[in-house]
């Protein structure tokens, strides 16, 4: 009896907390061939843990945007909003196993102590691959009584994951990524460049890294396919999969889309939207080309869910 292969599974997964640029329309465009090429499914995730400014008018635009270029694949959409319980458990199987502590210094606190460090010391703090400076971890041997107290009297805190101890846990990690020149390779994961990561915040019980590998887990994503940028957060997430026993899925982290001035484009910087050239009269044809992407094969089927 010859054992079957469940077919692969790919996810495009947006915030909608802004209008959809040309960087996001390749990412999808890029995820939609390759999932064609692979004769696998492709799913929609809206990463909405940011309720405040993910908005259903922004989810609805984004859609549209989907639907016109082409790639929008059939419902249901996997929310992350609507799924805070799964990642709630996924967050106290941690700390229970010792592996993620109450946080209770803030960005503002931490850049303080990174400031005050190198005017101490004249030697640069370290910071993580982002530029941000590691958590310096002064509150995670907090004596427990102190710890509670604190909780108790409404202190703010995040939790984060105890990073020395999960890497003394899981050992050398690595991912395969098929995105780089030479192809198929595998990368050795460098978690500790990222120091004590959150894992979830006062006003979001959840942070990017958690949900992501939780999601891509309950989802059975084979592949993830997304920008450059975010290779080095791979590390975080080959840990957390590690830790939780969730699969490994295969890496490709595609290049770019830049402005005129060399910047990723951004929401935050209000890089041209796609529903501007849309009103211009472009085709998802035009859009293909602009981002250096080969006409659609006409034998190339959509993807389904």
């Amino acid at each position: 009896m010859v054992q079957s292969i469940a077919a692969p599974v790919f996810r495009f997964a947006p915030s909608p907390n802004g209008a959809l640029h040309l960087g996001h329309a390749y990412s999808a465009l890029i995820n939609a061939d390759l999932a064609a090429e692979a004769g696998g499914t492709l799913l929609l995730r809206l990463e909405d843990i940011d309720t405040a400014r993910c908005t259903p008018a922004l989810e609805a635009a984004l859609v549209d945007d989907l639907a016109w270029l082409g790639v929008l694949p059939p419902p249901p959409f996997r929310r992350q909003s609507e799924h805070f319980a799964d990642y709630q458990a996924a967050l106290m199987a941690l700390a229970d196993d010792g592996l993620a502590y109450p946080a209770f210094m803030t960005r503002g606190d931490t850049r303080a102590f990174a400031a005050a460090s190198e005017d101490e010391t004249g030697l640069l703090y370290p910071r993580d691959p982002d530029g941000a400076p590691l958590y310096p971890r002064l509150d995670r041997n907090m004596d427990e009584d102190e710890r509670r107290a604190a909780i108790a009297e409404g202190m703010p805190y995040a939790w984060r994951l105890d990073m020395a101890e999960a890497i003394r846990r899981v050992g050398a990690l690595s991912f395969v990524e098929t995105g780089g020149e030479d192809g198929e390779a595998e990368i050795l994961a460098e978690p500790a460049l990222w120091g004590d990561v959150v894992l979830a915040r006062k006003d979001v019980p959840t942070s990017y890294h958690l949900s992501v590998v939780v999601d891509d887990a309950l989802q059975g994503i084979t592949h993830v396919v997304r920008g450059r940028d975010l290779a080095p957060a791979t590390s975080v997430h080959r840990v957390l999969q590690a830790l939780l026993g969730l699969p490994a899925p295969i890496y490709h982290h595609h290049d770019l889309i830049l402005d005129a001035e060399g910047r990723k484009l951004s929401k935050s910087i209000q890089s041209v939207a796609l529903s501007t050239f849309r009103a211009a009269g472009l085709t998802p044809a035009d859009i293909r080309r602009m981002v250096g992407l080969p006409p659609m094969r006409a034998e190339a089927t959509r993807p389904s869910g």
